[in-house]
């Protein structure tokens, strides 16, 4: 979702670099990274510390191209200061993430972020367990997603890779879609195959009606190349793990290596 900011020179270098050492580069892979959860380890204390804003600093400088922030109903993580903030702070673009309310849209309409992602929301759930059901709510959808794109957000659906749910989106006119990845994130060795082959055949369906196709939910080390070998794949946004992560290695490494995950699975040998 973020595709103007000053980090593509840096990826645009490393692009190069890749192919000049390496290969082939298809075109970059951007990462969005999601400090949710730093909020969430805040949260759980209260207080100030730590910081999402000042994570979300860090993963400027260790190479995101975006920060990624769900500002749910009930705030359990990210609250709107935060949001604020991430707006006039921190120089990278904000993808908002957010409930198809009425609550939502006006705090999107105050801060106009660069992009806002649609998502599935319900009080009883841990996280995000599937993706938006466009069909069966399309007509709400398109008054959302048009006030969204009147404020200058660019608007995407997080849905599952299900050709109804794909079409469905793009009858109400939004430029992308992010394909919720849990099943293959959840997947043992054995059906991940299947799965990936699900989310493959999602996004030809996609581009080939005009969609971007970003990907999201569960992803890690292990699991992310896979992915990002896939070179309609424009997106990746990936939080939990590497916040996880950090606790062992630090919030930069961890961002770093997945940044050089994701850019050499771009690399073909020649």
């Amino acid at each position: 979702m973020f595709v103007s900011h000053s980090s593509n020179n840096l990826l645009n270098i490393k692009s190069k670099t890749l192919k000049r050492n390496w290969g082939v580069f298809m075109d970059p892979i951007r990462l969005g990274v999601n400090i949710d959860h730093v909020a969430t380890l805040r949260n759980a204390r209260g207080g100030s510390f730590p910081d999402p804003i000042e994570a979300a600093k860090i993963a400027k400088e260790s190479g995101a191209d975006g920060i990624t922030a769900h500002l749910r109903e009930d705030r359990r993580h990210i609250n709107d200061n935060d949001i604020y903030r991430l707006v006039n702070e921190v120089g990278l673009p904000l993808n908002f993430e957010m409930a198809a309310t009425k609550e939502m849209l006006d705090i999107a309409s105050l801060y106009k972020p660069h992009a806002a992602c649609i998502v599935p929301e319900n009080r009883q759930e841990i996280t995000t367990e599937g993706g938006l059901d466009v069909v069966g709510q399309s007509d709400r959808l398109r008054k959302i997603c048009d006030e969204l794109s009147s404020i200058g957000s660019r608007v995407s659906l997080f849905i599952e890779a299900d050709e109804a749910q794909i079409t469905a989106a793009a009858e109400l006119g939004v430029p992308v879609i992010e394909i919720h990845a849990g099943a293959y994130s959840d997947s043992n060795p054995e059906d991940r195959p299947a799965e990936l082959e699900k989310i493959k055949t999602g996004i030809k369906i996609a581009t080939n009606i005009g969609l971007e196709c970003h990907v999201g939910h569960g992803l890690n080390y292990q699991n992310v190349s896979k992915i990002a070998e896939v070179g309609e794949v424009a997106e990746v946004n990936i939080g939990h793990f590497l916040i996880a992560e950090a606790i062992f290695s630090g919030l930069g490494n961890s961002i770093k290596k997945m940044r050089e995950l994701i850019d050499n699975a771009r690399v073909q040998q020649e």
